[in-house]
């Protein structure tokens, strides 16, 4: 008879809960954000670290000479990145008076199709809609975005630094810490696990998406879209995010294209043979390479993106995935939180098979 009523309690604290932590994750995005970020890098630093030891001339030097050149490849990699992310920023403001031209024609020729005699010019267009809008309190607010970032980029790389330099000595940490046996084999099992699929998980992410990225900044080169290089990178960073990443990936450049050329049928053939990148990386090669290493149901996938999207915008999309990943694998670890762990699965099979919280496991097949 009390069941009932003492479970309304725990609904409501778990509620409170839910809500307290969404309220200090919103306030402590410029803290807590390039720590996670960090984290995450650190996954596919450690990779590529892995790597590097596999290859015969380098297989001799030791470890943390590994994790000091992937770091340092990684530190360019971010930098040459934020410096083409400023270069094209002055590029598109160059050339904005000759996609002002090509609108017109298009306008133009739209105006011919439907009928209309009287056609709207660019004057006319622009005082209805960006002359309603400050130009010098939109390129303040990219500047401002511009330095947000880059602070935020630093603060990462300076964080992986360290995470990788403390890396060694974290198992002596953590059986200090738990005394007890129990409960520090459970937190190493944990570990391990996320380790085991999130590491590989993201590591063949990042390669595919390299992938992709020179794809499709080929297949832009040769149709003579500006800033190829740009749209590239913007392809295979938004290729992190499940199902709209894509999307939005290909529909920038292809959007540009059609205020650069003016011409429908290169801006079709462009959607088309980035699409046809997108398929291929998306639909063939990454089934294969990483399997089933996240084990979320595709509803989940897309709550997630809703959540850490309204919390963190952009990056909370980027690293939706991964966070919740790691939240389903703790979530798992322990008796009375598992039945949510299941819940956010795809493949409860793998639950199945799971020994008794505190056992040392083994992660679901991939």
């Amino acid at each position: 008879m009390n069941s009932a009523p003492s479970a309304l309690p725990r609904l409501l604290n778990a509620a409170l809960l839910i809500v307290l932590v969404g309220f200090m994750l919103m306030v402590g995005k410029p803290v807590l954000l390039p720590i996670l970020a960090a984290v995450i890098a650190v996954y596919v630093l450690l990779s590529a670290s892995q790597a590097l030891a596999r290859v015969p001339l380098l297989a001799r030097l030791p470890a943390a000479l590994h994790r000091l050149l992937v770091l340092l490849a990684f530190t360019a990699a971010v930098l040459m990145l934020l410096g083409v992310v400023i270069s094209t920023t002055s590029q598109i403001l160059r050339d904005a008076p000759t996609y002002q031209a090509n609108i017109e024609r298009l306008v133009a020729q739209a105006a011919d199709v439907v009928g209309i005699d009287e056609r709207p010019d660019w004057k006319t267009i622009r005082d209805a809609t960006l002359g309603r809008f400050s130009l010098q309190g939109l390129i303040n607010t990219i500047l401002l975005n511009f330095t947000s970032i880059g602070a935020s980029v630093f603060l990462v790389i300076v964080y992986s630094a360290f995470l990788l330099s403390e890396r060694a000595g974290f198992a002596a940490k953590l059986s200090t810490a738990l005394r007890d046996p129990q409960d520090a084999a459970r937190t190493a099992a944990i570990i391990r696990d996320v380790n085991d699929r999130i590491g590989v998980y993201l590591a063949v992410k990042t390669l595919l998406n390299v992938i992709l990225g020179a794809a499709s900044f080929v297949i832009l080169w040769m149709l003579d879209v500006d800033f190829p290089l740009f749209w590239a990178l913007v392809i295979g960073l938004l290729n992190y995010i499940p199902y709209f990443g894509s999307l939005v990936g290909v529909a920038l450049p292809v959007a540009l294209s059609v205020v650069q050329f003016g011409d429908l049928s290169r801006t079709l053939l462009l959607g088309f043979l980035l699409t046809t990148a997108q398929v291929t990386v998306g639909s063939f090669l990454e089934p294969r390479l990483i399997g089933r290493r996240v084990n979320l149901s595709p509803f989940v996938v897309l709550v997630s993106l809703a959540v850490w999207s309204a919390l963190w915008g952009l990056p909370g999309a980027l690293l939706a995935v991964p966070l919740t990943s790691m939240l389903a694998i703790v979530l798992s670890a322990f008796d009375t939180t598992r039945p949510f762990a299941v819940l956010m699965a795809d493949r409860v099979a793998d639950y199945g098979a799971l020994p008794p919280p505190g056992a040392p496991r083994r992660p679901p097949p991939a």
